[in-house]
């Protein structure tokens, strides 16, 4: 109850915080009046009162007019009045209460958007809140208002808590079941051991409520959470697949932290029912957009395991996760394989920090662990991408996680840069979730183009394997059904085996990319061999399949292995979103992160075709493909930087953190990480070839204004120019092999309309005699000429040694222009 007289304000708990007003006694009633809404508005008119509407069942709401709206106290004869008429059972005067809107708290410093929730363990959610670079930028989509909200998540374990403070707000009943006991109550079986405590922590995770001040806050706090308790009693095939097609048209996505045991001696997956409860998830889920399965990779590094043993993480219609230490560390449990799609924080080793979440008896707990514990929260940042862009399908979301994910500060040794110019590693898959990243991309997707499937079977059978030896295949692919850019790869491999954790088997593509799909398994004594085990690997994402193929089997044991058969199973699409393909075998790799894209997508939405096509948004430059040429962490930022020259029009030029040109050149530092383009922004000015301009922090742009975008000394001139946007990237010498074979191939020549010339670089050996190839979809494809010359004039500088310069891409539109050296 609200004192007499002016309540105590109590304070701004969101950044625009609307206070409704002191606690005050209102010119309004709700009464209670059966009979209906005209009996109700003849009440209403016999006592002054103007009748507003039915707020529930038999409570309607009426204003009196001879009043004023705000008083601080009560209004006793009228009151008096209404409730004497016997027609009114009970009646209230309504008073304001003080509310503010719970907008989240977000404070702007030297590191970026912060967020302060008031949930009692958020200050050590580390994994969420310890910003630069080393979490997994989930504020940075909350701060634009994405929290999840209309997407719904279920976790398939033991049991849900529902009535958990920090879950009551979210659950969805409609996401809920009991299949162990065919029921519709979720509740765990308790224990004296707390036995059943694992699916309400994961759920927790993905939905635990935000500032309510109790335990934590979930990745997607806006989302509905359900939970399947189905590991609590005999896991059949049929339990799993009741479990995986519980109301697909509802629920978005399953998050599963389970699977066979990971003791390093096992190979098992799903069965006939339950892969048919996949396919049929991902065929008909969510009005054909189909089901998002979230999988843990597992927990069995101890023991030798590697996931690609287990058939629910080396499924194509998965997104395998798995986990890194608060130190970038490759955790003592976690298993190393090429079907791993991404990672997430975890636990790690005595001393490393562990994860905050919801636990059984309405408690909290800071010690959740495991593999896990990485599943929910990636469920989570899913659900934050798909409510960016609710018409995402299964695939749009794997490919999302595969373009913005990071290798952040994740320490491995076998971090790799495929064909296509991404780092992958097996520990890591392509590196850390990144929220942010995935929202603002999902919000610009389109969606992939469909899915074809190509079948190559090798010629080899009966191929014997002697003891501490290798055997080493070769399978030509050269049409592939519609298949010209990959996504998942399979080899299907039947071997016999007298001691199967003897073997190892590796694939290479043909851009030379090598996945291994099987580690040596100490524990493993079987000798059952492997019968059509699909590996999968999706290490050549983006990659052309054509060309030849090498899988390396070698036996490390005392006894002869026989391979009865094998053949190549690849997925992927007759056309690409990629751009990069052309690139020699990620030697070269193409600059680019989450802030430079965005603001780039900004860019290219002041561009209007003539002939009025949107801008298709389906091309990006790729991230950062070499370790050697990553964002720099020194605080002054000033490596590998980039630059944008500006006609005073339109963008012209767009890079990220640092230009050194020559000459006097005036610049531009836009912040806000490309959300505001053109936001006017300091100025300062380059007179030194060598200096540097001021950057405060990495998510700056810079524009380089000179009045005609000529530069006088030039690596670049431009005559007449149209809107056009060109993206340039420093990148080290000692990436190109060899750096003599390489020119800037540029475009001459005139043209109207929109496109997109992708990889304005081409490999010469003599001269250019050969138009450089152009990626072209959703647009017209240009024809002309091709000027090559040697770029970075600078012979004497610095960079002109370590690095070259090298223009990726080129975005116009309308009038024409020509002659760009």
């Amino acid at each position: 109850m609200c004192p007499k007289g002016i309540c105590a304000f109590l304070g701004f708990l969101v950044i625009y915080a609307n206070r409704i007003g002191v606690c005050a006694y209102t010119n309004q009633w709700a009464a209670h009046i059966e009979g209906g809404p005209e009996v109700a508005q003849e009440v209403a008119r016999d006592h002054g009162f103007r009748y507003l509407d039915k707020i529930v069942d038999d409570w309607y709401h009426m204003e009196h007019r001879s009043i004023v709206k705000r008083s601080t106290e009560p209004h006793h004869e009228i009151h008096q009045r209404l409730v004497g008429d016997s027609r009114v059972r009970r009646a209230e005067q309504q008073r304001a209460k003080s509310r503010t809107k719970r907008d989240l708290i977000i404070k702007r410093g030297h590191s970026g958007p912060r967020i302060i929730l008031n949930d009692e363990r958020w200050p050590q959610m580390w994994y969420l809140n310890r910003g630069n670079g080393l979490d997994m930028n989930v504020q940075g989509a909350w701060t634009e208002g994405i929290t999840g909200s209309g997407v719904v998540v279920t976790i398939l374990d033991d049991g849900l808590e529902k009535d958990h403070p920090d879950l009551t707000r979210n659950y969805d009943p409609q996401a809920s079941y009991d299949v162990n006991s065919h029921d519709e109550d979720p509740m765990p079986r308790y224990d004296e051991a707390d036995s059943n405590r694992h699916g309400t922590r994961c759920a927790g995770e993905v939905a635990a409520t935000a500032n309510n001040s109790n335990c934590a806050v979930g990745v997607a706090f806006g989302a509905g959470v359900g939970g399947v308790r189905m590991l609590d009693g005999d896991v059949t095939d049929a339990v799993e697949a009741r479990s995986l097609s519980l109301n697909p048209q509802h629920i978005d996505i399953y998050s599963a932290s389970w699977g066979p045991d990971d003791d390093g001696k096992t190979v098992d997956g799903p069965g006939e029912l339950a892969t048919r409860a996949f396919v049929e998830g991902i065929t008909k889920g969510r009005k054909g957009k189909g089901s998002i399965f979230v999988w843990a990779s597992g927990n069995g590094g101890r023991d030798h395991d590697n996931c690609n043993c287990d058939g629910y993480t080396n499924s194509i219609w998965t997104l395998s996760i798995s986990s890194a230490t608060e130190n970038g560390l490759v955790p003592w449990y976690s298993e190393a394989c090429s079907s791993t799609l991404a990672t997430t924080y975890s636990s790690g080793s005595t001393g490393e920090k562990q994860v905050v979440t919801t636990d059984l008896h309405q408690r909290c707990t800071s010690s959740h662990t495991g593999t896990s514990a990485s599943a929910p929260l990636a469920a989570g940042i899913c659900a934050l991408a798909l409510e960016a862009n609710r018409d995402l399908t299964w695939r749009d979301m794997q490919h999302i996680v595969v373009r913005t994910a990071r290798p952040a500060n994740l320490k491995a040794t076998d971090w790799v840069v495929n064909g296509v110019g991404r780092n992958v590693s097996h520990s890591f898959g392509y590196g850390l979730m990144d929220a942010s990243a995935m929202v603002r991309l999902a919000r610009r997707w389109r969606t992939v183009p469909e899915q074809h499937k190509c079948e190559v079977s090798a010629p080899h059978t009966d191929r014997q394997i002697p003891p501490k030896s290798q055997l080493v295949l070769e399978l030509h692919v050269k049409e592939c059904s519609g298949v010209n850019f990959l996504e998942h790869v399979q080899a299907k491999v039947s071997l016999m085996a007298f001691r199967r954790g003897d073997l190892q088997i590796q694939l290479t593509s043909p851009q030379g990319t090598k996945s291994t799909l099987l580690a040596k398994r100490p524990h493993d004594i079987s000798k059952a061999g492997f019968m059509q085990w699909p590996f999968m690997s999706v290490h050549t994402w983006g990659e052309r399949p054509h060309g030849t193929w090498k899988l390396e089997i070698h036996n490390e044991g005392r006894y002869l292995d026989t391979l009865k058969e094998w053949k190549m199973v690849l997925y992927g699409t007759d056309t690409s979103l990629e751009i990069g393909d052309d690139l020699d075998k990620g030697k070269v790799g193409i600059i680019r992160d989450e802030v430079q894209d965005n603001a780039a997508v900004d860019a290219r939405q002041n561009v209007v075709d003539t002939e009025g096509d949107p801008w298709t948004g389906s091309q990006q430059v790729d991230r950062v493909s070499h370790p050697e040429v990553q964002r720099p962490t020194t605080e002054n930022q000033t490596s590998g930087g980039g630059c944008a020259v500006y006609d005073g029009r339109q963008c012209l030029v767009l890079l990220v953190q640092q230009c050194r040109l020559p000459n006097a050149l005036r610049l531009q530092c836009l912040r806000g990480g490309g959300a505001e383009f053109l936001r006017p922004a300091t100025t300062t000015t380059i007179t030194n070839y060598y200096q540097l301009p001021t950057i405060t922090n990495y998510h700056d742009h810079i524009l380089i204004q000179t009045p005609s975008a000529t530069n006088t000394n030039p690596f670049l001139k431009i005559a007449s120019p149209a809107r056009m946007q060109f993206r340039l990237v420093y990148i080290p010498r000692k990436l190109f092999s060899p750096l003599s074979s390489w020119k800037l191939c540029h475009f001459h020549g005139n043209q109207h309309g929109m496109c997109i010339l992708s990889l304005l670089m081409c490999k010469l050996h003599r001269s250019c005699k050969r138009p450089v190839h152009i990626l072209s979809r959703g647009c017209k494809l240009f024809i002309g000429n091709f000027n090559c010359i040697p770029v970075c004039s600078h012979d004497n500088s610095p960079e002109s040694q370590d690095y070259q310069l090298v223009l990726l891409d080129v975005y116009f539109a309308g009038s024409k222009f020509s002659n760009i050296y």
